[in-house]
């Protein structure tokens, strides 16, 4: 079927595959680094208490069969293994369905992964990477022609990522269409990075033409990209650009680069590239990719009727395997930045006389003078919870007292995800969290107190607490 391969779009392939691979390393290395004190056996949220509740049909994952923290580390670095095959190129010198069935167990991995993961892998973008994933199974490798179903499926994922993203907005927040939301969003977005304060201190005008050129990009360009090139190329160009604007003002994990792989698989390379012959795909191949896209099709009816609905949802899965998903972020954008600092002290009573330390992350705003530095698209999932936390208890209900619970033990793997621990000899008697507000200072105040931010404590959030005699967390009486 000379219809079924786009042989000018064998760079573009290319390029997508190698940069999808370097976004699975960094997956599969956050969780190898990380998983111990989130969901291992004595994490916050222990893996095997999650799977005694919830079957495997609602979250299939290898780790309903088995776990132990030693079998999970082994496939995190397997993952990362693999996912480091890709980025050189391995699967492009094996046969076709050896190179498929790589990036199917990298898929399977992640997956389940993230379908133990709770409330750690909430995010968008781990359903952002499987859904790619699963489409990057199908798109096979030098041995056949890039089969252009799954290239038009790639497409149809961006234009959910980006149109949802956008319509999330404007029925969202009132600033959004008023072009007033980046007047706040670079100083109350999650994690800012090390421009987020410059970004923040640009002139209202173009704060309003970011947002504005945010609305372009997310409700019209996308869809230029189911136009005949260069065109399509073109619109996802701008996306190219966005996301690149958006790296630079903040820290949003591997979505933004994400999405730039995704845009860049839309590039039509062949004016600079040249053709390149390629075998014929097998008969077998043709039929597993019609058999796929009518399945991606089938399952493409709920996220994109939730597209239209005035009741949008965003960041959403409607199947246990990720394959089909709904996407947004930003429907709505504080307007003031809340942090909960994390303290401890040694003194045997919690009195006016004790001397409180502060414990530092790495991400996340502590120290007034400390420049936000640059993680993406490296995840740390911590002080990402630490955001939300700050936004409402009730986000970190289920996991924060374990959190206290493991400083107060000065657990090794709790203390690995923190920048500063202010006990490394003994642990501390008591740690308490109070809740601050957070503001970038002005150019004077950075110039005259090299300070970044300025805080005001607001309340408590935690009282002094201390391990009772069971070692669980006791609250002060």
């Amino acid at each position: 079927m000379e219809w079924f391969t786009a042989p000018d779009y064998w760079l573009s392939r290319l390029v997508f595959q190698r940069a999808l691979a370097v976004v699975y390393l960094v997956g599969f290395l956050g969780t190898a680094l990380q998983f111990r004190a989130l969901i291992g056996t004595r994490g916050m949220l222990p893996v095997p208490a999650y799977v005694r509740s919830v079957p495997m049909r609602r979250a299939p994952s290898l780790f309903q069969l088995h776990y132990s923290d030693r079998f999970f580390a082994g496939c995190a670095w397997t993952g990362v293994v693999l996912a480091g095959g890709l980025v050189g190129g391995a699967a492009d010198r094996l046969p076709l369905w050896t190179a498929m069935l790589w990036w199917a167990v990298l898929w399977g991995l992640y997956l389940s992964i993230v379908n133990v993961g709770q409330t750690w892998y909430a995010f968008g973008w781990e359903s952002l990477l499987l859904e790619t994933g699963f489409l990057a199974i199908f798109l096979g490798n030098e041995r056949a022609g890039p089969p252009a179903l799954v290239l038009w499926l790639l497409r149809w994922l961006l234009f959910r990522v980006e149109f949802g993203a956008g319509l999330i907005k404007i029925r969202g927040d009132a600033c959004w269409r008023r072009l007033t939301c980046l007047y706040f969003h670079h100083e109350t977005q999650p994690m800012p990075g090390p421009l987020s304060w410059f970004f923040h201190h640009l002139p209202g005008p173009l704060h309003r033409m970011e947002a504005g050129a945010n609305h372009i990009t997310q409700l019209l360009v996308p869809v230029l990209l189911f136009t005949p090139q260069p065109v399509a190329s073109v619109a996802a160009g701008l996306i190219v650009a966005t996301q690149l604007w958006l790296v630079l003002s903040g820290n949003f994990s591997w979505l933004n680069w994400l999405t730039i792989a995704l845009a860049l698989s839309a590039v039509d390379f062949s004016s600079r590239s040249g053709p390149r012959p390629l075998p014929a795909a097998p008969l077998w191949y043709e039929v597993l990719v019609i058999a796929v896209t009518a399945l991606v099709l089938a399952l493409s009816y709920r996220p994109a009727r939730n597209l239209l609905s005035r009741h949008q949802a965003m960041n959403r899965s409607f199947d246990a395997l990720h394959l089909v998903n709904t996407y947004g972020a930003f429907g709505t954008v504080g307007r003031v930045r809340l942090e909960v600092v994390v303290e401890g002290t040694d003194a045997s009573v919690p009195g006016p006389g004790a001397i409180w330390r502060e414990y530092g992350f790495h991400g996340k705003p502590g120290d007034v003078r400390r420049m936000p530095r640059q993680f993406a698209p490296y995840h740390l999932r911590l002080d990402w919870l630490m955001w939300f936390a700050a936004l409402s208890p009730a986000y970190a209900r289920s996991w924060f007292g374990g959190f206290v619970e493991r400083l107060l033990d000065n657990d090794r793997d709790t203390l690995r995800l923190l920048r500063h621990n202010p006990f490394p000899d003994t642990p501390p008697r008591f740690v308490r969290a109070r809740l601050y507000h957070y503001e970038f200072t002005d150019w004077p105040g950075l110039r005259t107190t090299g300070a970044w931010w300025q805080r005001r404590y607001l309340r408590d959030f935690l009282p002094p607490t201390r391990l009772d005699t069971t070692g669980a967390p006791a609250e002060r009486a």
